[in-house]
């Protein structure tokens, strides 16, 4: 029997906790659970750390989320753009923290989390400020810093279709850091644009097998 539950948004987030570190889906709104991020504003869970590629766009979804003071902490790749004034303004009054990370050590910290992979050496930010306070290792005449696994309390993550058992698939770019965080937290939440039965979803093209999803939300938008 599938373990995933087909939910409402609010009732999928309710288990979400203050502290909570949440990977949240999304390259821009490409693929943003804006509904799954609404449902955690209004839940009222605080002081957590978001991991994701951007720090938020305009005033909606991952924005929204900052701008009502929930988040501690961002840990991304892109923190600064031309419309993330809501995360730009919060960094410069100090009332939130960042990390930077490389987006390709980003994905690969969390598919590490969803692998059981301990840490692995990567060259990325060697001779950067980066790379301050990391074990530095010379492999083959190459300088390699040691990174470790991002795991998440709870992923909110958006696809285009699931099927009963929490089988996903994805449209284009929306297929972006979805599938490693839905297995590297340990709940991951999915909305989707339809919910089909079980058997409808070509196998070669399920993206995200069900075993990682425990929520499945149907959204209109």
């Amino acid at each position: 029997m599938s373990r995933t539950r087909i939910s409402t948004a609010a009732d999928a987030v309710a288990s979400v906790g203050d502290g909570d570190t949440v990977l949240v889906g999304g390259f821009g709104m490409a693929g943003m659970p804006v509904a799954l991020i609404d449902a955690l504003i209004e839940h009222g869970a605080k002081e957590l750390t978001i991991v994701s590629n951007n720090a938020g766009n305009g005033d909606t979804g991952l924005a929204a989320l900052l701008k009502a003071g929930r988040v501690r902490k961002v840990v991304c790749s892109f923190p600064r753009q031309s419309d993330s004034y809501v995360f730009d303004e919060l960094y410069r009054a100090g009332r939130i923290e960042l990390e930077v990370v490389p987006q390709g050590n980003l994905a690969e910290r969390m598919r590490a989390a969803g692998a059981g992979i301990g840490a692995f050496y990567s060259p990325t930010g060697v001779g950067t400020p980066l790379a301050e306070g990391k074990e530095t290792r010379t492999i083959d005449g190459r300088d390699y810093l040691l990174e470790f696994p991002i795991h998440g309390d709870v992923a909110l993550i958006g696809a285009h279709t699931g099927d009963r058992a929490g089988n996903l698939v994805y449209r284009k770019t929306a297929r972006n850091f979805g599938p490693v965080m839905a297995s590297a937290a340990r709940t991951t939440i999915a909305q989707v644009r339809q919910i089909v039965d079980v058997g409808a979803l070509d196998p070669e093209a399920v993206v995200t097998p069900g075993i990682y999803v425990d929520h499945l939300v149907k959204v209109n938008t």
